[in-house]
Formats: C-alpha cells, structure tokens, sequence
C-alpha cells in the first residue's frame, strides 16, 4: 500500500499544471490574446500546483458547457463538482437576483428567511437526527467545523482519517488528508492526526484479494487503532472517494459500529458528491449509514456562490453553545443561501437524483463496453454520475498509465471534453446532474476516440524501442 502516493512522482487529486504535455498543448491551441491573458494571470496569482499558472481562459459556461474566449465548446465532465444543477442554471440565477435586491447581506447577530429555510431542509432531507445546520463558505471550514465539533463534544483530539483523502487545504484539513502535494515538507501538522489505508481491492494494504474481503479487513484495522489508541475523537473519511472508490456496504456498517463502540464520532465528507451525484441525496444513504456529522458543500451555491454545510446529530447541539466554532463573516449569508434553497428546488423539481441514477448506469455499461476494446483500460468503476476509468500499461500488475492518462486527457480537450485526472492514471468523469443522453453519447465518443489516439501512438512508439514521455 503506498502512503501519499510516494510509488508515482506528481500523484495528486487534480492533474498538474508544470508538464510538457500542458506546455505542447497550449502552444498547439491557444491564440495570441488568451496567452497574454495567461500570462498577466500568472503575473498577479501566487503559482501553485493544480492551479496557476492555469490551462485557458473562460468566456462564458451554460449547462453542461465551456466557451473559452476563442470561442471553442468544450463538454464538462470535471465542473470542479460545483456543476450538479449546470452552470448558469436560470432557478439559481433568477433566486440570486431576487435576493440582491431585498437583502443582499445579514450582518452578525442577525438572521433571515433564506438562511433559516435552507437549514430546516437540509434538516428535513438529512437521513436520521441529522438535524443541527452551520453554513460557511467552502468545504475546508466546514470540514474545520467538524473537528472542532467532534473536540468539544469528546473532550477528545485525536483524528482517524485515509491515506490519499482530500478534505480541504487549510493546515487542519490537509493534516487530516492524505495527499503529498498538500502535506509534504510543509513542516509540522496538527498533532494526533492517525491515518490508516482507504478501502482500495487493488492496493490493499493487506493482501486481499476479494473485494468485500479488503473492504472489511481495512475496517477491522481501523477497529484495531481506535482501540489502541483509546481516546480519538472522530474518524473523518469521504463516503466515497472520488477517485471513485465505491466500499461495500458492510464497510461503513462496520466502522459506524467502531466508533460507537469506542466513543469516536463518525464524520463523513461528502464535499464533491453530495446533492444527487450517486442516485441518492446523500452518498450515504447509498449504504444505510448515518454518520453524526455530515459535511456538503460545492454544488450547495448553485455552481456560483461558495456555500457549504455542517449537518450535525440534534445530540451534539449541546456542547458548543458557550463557544464559537465558526462565527463566519458570511455563515448566514442571505443571497448564498437563496442559491441554496433554488440549487435543491431544481433537483427536486426535475428528478435530478434518479436521473443520475439511470444516467449513470448507462454511462457505466458503455464505458465498460468500451473497455473490452482498449488495453489501457484496468478498471472502470462508479455510482450515480461519479465515475473514474482507471488506466494502467499492464492488466496483471495494474502498473499505473500516468503518462498514458495525461495524454488521453490532453486528446480530449482537443475534441472539445474536458475532465480531470486523478492519483495519476485515473479519468475522473462527473458531469452535470443537468446532462442529456446525446450529451453524455458525445462524452463518451470523444473519450473512446482519445484512448484510441493515445494507445495507437504508444504502440507506434513502442515499436521504434523508445519510451513515451511527457
């Protein structure tokens, strides 16, 4: 089992921004106008992996699109998972208008209807007693919130969380995270911070080879450090990860009852895929678990405003009434939570969660048709329109295709889809919940023909002896 993804150079939850393959790309298709604008950006934006300096420059996004300003469409499948309802969506927009001009901000001490409403139904849609609402700003702080939470009610600070997990970039939430490119060599994190292998059938940390057999060995080893530790205070985990990696169901039963026999409590971040992704409201009522807090955000503002949420047990509303555990500029934020309130008024509205199931499933079935057809392809997986094709250079040893996956994204952007690689050699595919069957057929074409591309000129390569670089 690798830790932080040591065995690959530049494994990330995000595809890099420093390769040659990006360089050949932009000089290939960029104009003029958009390099200088990418230029005057990188003049201004502290650099950062993943980010700046960045791949395009955007005009407009409606739907399930992209126009970047020379003008070319491009078919979203990444949407930074801001996207479930489209961009643009005209109930968001019109809710947004609305609202700034009534009351375009709730200063402290004060509350308003839009705020008030979406807490009671995220309360009512929440599964079990999940019934306690704190809105902030983006994922990281809410995650932040949960800690905090979990401390104050366990008098506790130690954490149980997964190698490889992203919770957020703050200092608290990359110490809880899994990934090298947050966590290396930034000198000392925060203390108690235990981390054992996610699920994963095909690293397994211990050797098993039965999908539920791993599923269940990696929640009877986190058992075993919540015992030997003796006073953590939460196991902080994703639903799924969106790699995606889908537990069996008997996994999170298993941990759920862990943590209660230990007196930890269960935080479950579902950030980037909560609000319909995987065919129900929240990931996990996919697998019948109830965690004593649950962490949504991204898609919550509609796919404009940055808007998250904290939806604790009613049992924990108790311990922080004398403290402060976010005291935001903008937890109440009137015109935020209007998005709110128009982002889950639409899913519910157009059937968004059980199109997502359906669409799903066919997406699934056509991209492992499509695997029959392409050596590159070691896995397809997924659940709802959260949906990873895991490329490798060899079925048997499951050697990870980073190259290959970079190059395959690379020839799709050039036919007009994009989407984000992950931990190196996976395709990470999450549409708009908003997406057509002829959307997703188009989606699907240009991916078949971009592995197509890509395996054609390896095999070429391979046959004059060289390897293939970046």
């Amino acid at each position: 089992m690798s830790t932080e993804g040591a065995d690959v150079p530049g494994l990330a939850e995000g595809d890099r921004n420093d390769t040659p393959r990006r360089a050949t790309w932009q000089a290939a298709n960029l104009d003029a106008e958009t390099r200088s604008l990418l230029d005057e950006d990188a003049r201004y934006f502290l650099h950062q992996t993943l980010s700046t300096p960045c791949l395009n420059v955007l005009a407009h996004a409606e739907g399930s699109w992209l126009t970047d300003i020379q003008g070319r469409r491009y078919l979203d499948f990444h949407g930074n998972s801001v996207h479930q309802v489209g961009f643009g969506n005209p109930r968001v927009i019109a809710a947004i208008k609305a609202q700034l001009d009534d009351l375009p901000f709730s200063t402290r001490r004060y509350t308003n209807r839009p705020a008030i409403a979406l807490a009671r139904k995220l309360a009512e849609l929440a599964p079990g007693d999940l019934s306690r609402v704190l809105f902030t700003t983006g994922g990281a702080s809410a995650n932040s919130v949960a800690l905090q939470l979990a401390r104050v009610a366990t008098a506790r600070h130690k954490t149980i969380s997964m190698w490889d997990a992203f919770h957020g970039g703050t200092l608290d939430t990359i110490s809880v995270g899994g990934e090298a490119s947050f966590r290396a060599s930034i000198g000392p994190l925060m203390p108690g911070t235990e981390h054992v292998p996610p699920p994963d059938p095909y690293r397994c940390a211990f050797g098993c080879a039965a999908r539920g057999g791993c599923d269940l060995a990696c929640a009877d080893y986190l058992e075993y450090v919540l015992e030997k530790e003796g006073d953590v205070a939460a196991v902080i985990a994703e639903s799924v990860r969106n790699t995606p990696y889908i537990p069996d169901a008997g996994y999170w039963r298993r941990v759920r009852e862990a943590c209660d026999r230990h007196g930890a409590l269960l935080i479950l971040d579902e950030i980037p895929h909560a609000l319909g992704r995987t065919g129900r409201f929240f990931t996990c009522e996919n697998f019948e678990v109830v965690p004593d807090i649950l962490v949504i955000g991204k898609g919550l503002g509609g796919g404009v405003f940055p808007l998250a949420a904290v939806i604790a047990r009613e049992g924990l509303n108790r311990f922080a009434a004398h403290r402060s555990l976010g005291h935001f500029t903008h937890e109440k934020n009137p015109v935020a939570c209007a998005a709110g309130l128009a982002t889950i008024e639409e899913i519910e509205s157009r059937g968004l969660v059980e199109h997502a199931r359906r669409l799903g499933e066919y997406a699934l079935a056509e991209l492992r048709s499509m695997a029959t057809r392409h050596p590159l392809v070691g896995d397809v997986r997924g659940i709802g329109l959260l949906m990873g094709v895991e490329l490798v250079r060899d079925r048997g040893t499951r050697a990870r295709a980073v190259d290959e996956t970079e190059a395959v994204m690379y020839a799709a952007l050039s036919r007009g889809l994009s989407f984000k690689t992950t931990m190196g050699n996976i395709i990470n595919l999450t549409p708009s919940l908003t997406i057509t069957r002829e959307e997703m057929d188009l989606g699907l074409s240009i991916l078949d023909q971009s592995l197509a591309e890509v395996e054609a000129r390896s095999a070429a390569v391979r046959g004059t002896g060289l390897e293939p670089t970046s």
